[in-house]
């Protein structure tokens, strides 16, 4: 019998990317809530996580190996519109989760972001001290904390990914390559740097870590700190698409946006220490995602 993994967060970018890499070798379950999803080779099930009671038994009845939280609220601008909703999915629903997860003795992976840190430093560590700008920024370090102390043999991961997503839930690269398959211009960061990785590269190596023991903190992205701008040049051109439709924009010149850090870079080299494989490079992983799409990827999610 396949080892059972439940994904919080199923119906997401993520959570569907990360179903669709281990359903081989996985019992890969879509944990759901608002959105339906549905995933050839994985199953899914409902969950109402304002009913904690109704949600603990369904996961207990599941007895799943693995828990991968996605789950949370992403968006920087309805975090900083509504902080409570924002404490709600990325602080309380990460500690529940994670409560459960040390009490069953299961194994957690939690998803966290590279937005904690002020940007004053690239390619920072694990052991950089947070410094969040926004309440998305917050709350996600506070879930991390509450995490730890409830099931201190979780993996916290933080990242930030790209890959092909559902159409209700577009992905930075899908924007770029619709936008320029339409012939839209589109403006793109210059001024703002980070460390992208490919959701499938993300997914296997988290997976590996885990099935490692590793736990606490890790700093998994991708290869090669770049500005957004570049990022966007670098797809159009595996693409084959305009690159000339990509317009330079600043941070700093749109004060109508939530402040956010210039910086968001991180380093992965405890990470790639402990795999068993290189990471690769920046182009081989977008080399990746038109592979992902020639082979029907994004057909199915």
């Amino acid at each position: 019998m396949k080892p059972r993994v439940v994904i919080t967060g199923g119906s997401g970018l993520l959570g569907l990317n990360w179903a669709s890499c281990i359903r081989d070798d996985f019992e890969a379950i879509l944990g759901l809530n608002e959105r339906s999803a549905s995933l050839p080779g994985t199953t899914s099930f409902r969950f109402d996580w304002s009913n904690r009671s109704e949600w603990s038994k369904q996961l207990e009845a599941m007895s799943p190996a693995l828990v991968v939280h996605t789950a949370g609220l992403t968006n920087v601008e309805l975090c900083e519109a509504d902080p409570k909703k924002a404490q709600a999915l990325n602080t309380d629903l990460a500690a529940q989760v994670a409560e459960y997860c040390g009490k069953k003795k299961a194994g957690l992976i939690h998803i966290s972001t590279d937005h904690l840190f002020d940007g004053s430093a690239p390619l920072v560590r694990e052991e950089h001290p947070l410094c969040p700008l926004n309440v998305y920024g917050r709350t996600k370090a506070e879930g991390e904390t509450a995490v730890l102390q409830a099931c201190p043999e979780a993996l916290v991961v933080r990242t930030n990914f790209y890959g092909w997503g559902p159409p209700y839930r577009r992905s930075f690269s899908d924007w770029i390559i619709d936008s320029l398959r339409a012939g839209r211009e589109i403006g793109v960061f210059e001024d703002v740097f980070y460390t992208p990785i490919l959701a499938a590269k993300l997914v296997s190596s988290a997976m590996e870590l885990w099935s490692k023991g590793v736990h606490g903190v890790i700093h998994l992205a991708g290869p090669e700190r770049i500005s957004k701008h570049e990022f966007a040049v670098r797809v159009a051109s595996e693409f084959d698409l305009d690159h000339r439709l990509i317009r330079r924009a600043q941070l700093a010149n749109s004060p109508q946006l939530v402040q956010r850090p210039f910086d968001m870079s991180l380093s992965s080299d405890k990470a790639w220490a402990m795999l068993s494989s290189h990471p690769g490079t920046l182009d081989e992983h977008i080399k990746m995602l038109a592979r992902e799409q020639e082979s029907g990827l994004t057909s199915t999610l």
